[in-house]
């Protein structure tokens, strides 16, 4: 199974941010994100923003063994 993340980096941001954050599943994904883009970006957790976090996700490649 592939592992989906959203990378800040992707992004433009005033801070910079760096941040990857990676998880095996949409939801957690979604929360994890979510609470990121509301404590260090400012913004409001709405079903907008969710929508918005969800059309970000990419699917993590892994390199043959």
């Amino acid at each position: 199974m592939n592992r989906k993340y959203i990378d800040c980096r992707e992004y433009p941001s005033d801070i910079g941010c760096t941040v990857a954050i990676f998880a095996d599943t949409d939801e957690e994904l979604l929360e994890a994100a979510v609470q990121h883009a509301v404590s260090v970006h400012g913004h409001e957790d709405t079903p907008e923003l969710r929508q918005q976090l969800t059309g970000l996700f990419r699917e993590e490649r892994r390199r043959a063994a």
